[in-house]
């Protein structure tokens, strides 16, 4: 759509620039009811009160779900009487509107100001917005009747659901769409508050990084928009547009030259929407993504469950023939992953067996919490101790043998990372970490790498040759999402191109040799608690997420730490 001209003067759009079909008056076409509620019992924000509308149009047939659009701040952009013409017009499906307010914990008394919601729900990221509409809000409207005593019944499918608002609300509606494309798929977003006073400014990043989830979006800005001390507006919006083009989504977007009002919005609305609904009920597909995640994940592979019902898995690790093993540590049960597939019991009372490594005698060692040692298993499950007096999370083994092994620590000991060499003897090497948890090798053995889980660092050390450690750094930067303090970075490994791969809160952070964050991949679940390379050619990634565990092949192969030492070629810096 071509950039149009907006006066920021008296605020009248140029008609002769606007490229949008007039609307005919709404008189023309059936006109759908328009009805107001309150809604003041929700458990996600407590105490808050607040108003939402709900437009269901003449056409609707109870005996068929409708298609739903969600708007913030109440109703915006003329938005029953566009639904009008274009339901009749069929250029949109049927679709229900449900427009909620912001809400407001009421003060105690006339003296005292109400607690306005409304940034910390609109501009705040994570998923609790999303969950009040879908959980809280939706269930009410579905309770409703219309005036001809319709029932309300909405589809559940997201690719049926659009969302949209302005300002905040615009955030705020490209937020539920992010964090749940499950349930929404299609964003109208106007004038949008893609700036720092939430950490929305970390959404252009975030889009280039992650692998691109199932969103249809439609921006609208114009270049005099705010600019104030949460950031630039208009500058904001392009660069959401351009991130979103990098990853390959499908995005479109109307650039003018008003101010932070609804106004420009208005006018381009109802060819947004007929764009956002187009080919409809063609699923929205998600993006290409960028050439970092084209060069670790292969077109047409996803997740595939390798197995389910368990009580929380840890510690995957593969041996030198692909097979992968994993623990589920409150059952005290090591299990076995056959390169076909199929998952049998490996041993049972393993002392809530944690981390895993294969070592180069062939033996599985692991970190035994339960039991506060080091044991190890031969071929056919016998278990021997190696070490004692080590509570470990995980550990690794280099080609020599020998074994670092990292322990969380509490309040009363602090977090240590341990050394064991080919003789046995065992001696602290690091403290200081806040919860050491995940631990690996460089793909050349040099260097050894430590998760702090209560922080969003993973630490580089360089290796001596008596497997002390020296130059200690705060070396990966994680992100982390914004409801929690800290990355909960679990377990890591590395691919034999140097990246690592880090088992965190946001899925798997994929960083290259320098330190740096360059795509994320979720899990299907959402969880994971660690990972590794397995397989035949050590090209599929399984993933331990809770319950559950799964397997995916992809472009990169896994280094095996076993094996010789690989030198991995010069990072781009």
């Amino acid at each position: 759509m071509p950039r149009v001209r907006f006066s920021r003067h008296h605020g009248l759009v140029l008609a002769a620039l606007l490229a949008v079909p007039a609307l005919a008056q709404a008189a023309d076409y059936p006109k759908g009811e328009v009805t107001k509620y309150t809604f003041e019992d929700s458990k996600i924000f407590p105490g808050t009160v607040r108003d939402y509308w709900v437009y269901v149009p003449k056409q609707y047939d109870p005996a068929k779900p409708a298609c739903l659009y969600v708007n913030q701040d109440g109703i915006g952009y003329k938005a029953p009487q566009v639904f009008d013409e274009l339901i009749a017009k069929k250029e949109i499906p049927v679709v229900i509107g449900v427009f909620v307010m912001h809400g407001r914990v009421k003060a105690p008394n006339e003296n005292a100001l109400d607690r306005f919601n409304r940034s910390f729900e609109y501009d705040g990221l994570g998923d609790n917005y999303v969950r009040f509409i879908l959980d809280e809000i939706l269930p009410e409207v579905e309770k409703k009747t219309t005036s001809d005593g319709r029932a309300i019944h909405i589809s559940k499918d997201g690719n049926d659901h659009a969302i949209g608002g302005a300002s905040s609300g615009a955030i705020c509606a490209f937020t539920a769409a992010w964090e749940r494309p499950d349930a929404f798929t299609r964003v109208f977003s106007s004038v949008g508050t893609f700036v720092g006073l939430r950490g929305g400014n970390e959404y252009p990043t975030l889009i280039r990084k992650y692998e691109p989830k199932p969103i249809r979006i439609f921006l609208q800005d114009g270049d005099h928009d705010l600019n104030i001390f949460g950031g630039d507006w208009w500058m904001a919006n392009q660069e959401m547009e351009r991130a979103l083009v990098f990853a390959g989504y499908e995005v479109n977007h109307v650039w003018g030259t008003g101010g932070h009002n609804g106004e420009h919005a208005t006018q381009i609305f109802p060819d947004a929407i007929r764009w956002l609904w187009k080919d409809w009920p063609a699923p929205v597909k998600a993006g290409l993504g960028s050439p970092q995640l084209k060069s670790i994940l292969l077109p047409g592979e996803g997740w595939s469950l390798v197995g389910e019902g368990y009580k929380f898995t840890e510690g995957p690790i593969a041996n030198a023939k692909g097979e992968v093993f994993f623990n589920d540590i409150p059952n005290d049960t090591t299990y076995k992953i056959g390169l076909d597939g199929k998952v049998s019991v490996f041993a049972k009372d393993t002392k809530r067996a944690n981390g895993l490594a294969f070592g180069p005698d062939g033996k599985l060692y692991a970190a035994a919490t339960g039991a506060t040692e080091i044991a190890a298993y031969d071929a056919e499950g016998s278990r021997s101790v190696v070490a004692t007096g080590i509570k470990g999370n995980d550990l690794v083994i280099n080609h020599k043998g020998d074994i670092w092994v990292t322990n969380p620590g509490n309040d009363a000991a602090p977090s240590t990372v341990w050394h064991i060499n080919p003789k046995g003897e065992k001696k602290v090497v690091d403290t200081g970490l806040r919860f050491a948890n995940g631990i690996t090798l460089s793909p050349d053995q040099t260097l050894l790498y430590v998760a702090d889980y209560r922080s969003h660092w993973i630490y580089s050390y360089q290796i001596k040759p008596d497997g002390s450690l020296a130059y200690k750094q705060k070396y990966y930067h994680l992100h982390m999402p914004d409801n929690a303090d800290e990355a909960g970075a679990d377990g890591i490994r590395v691919d034999r191109e140097g990246r690592l791969y880090v088992a965190s809160r946001m899925g798997i952070q994929v960083c290259d040799q320098p330190g740096r964050v360059m795509c994320i991949i979720p899990t299907p679940n959402g969880k994971i608690a660690n990972l590794c390379f397995g397989g035949e050619n050590f090209d599929t990634i399984f993933a331990t997420c809770g319950d559950k565990v799964y397997k995916r092949k992809v472009a990169a192969k896994g280094a095996d730490l076993i094996a010789a030492p690989i030198k991995p070629k010069t990072p781009q810096l």
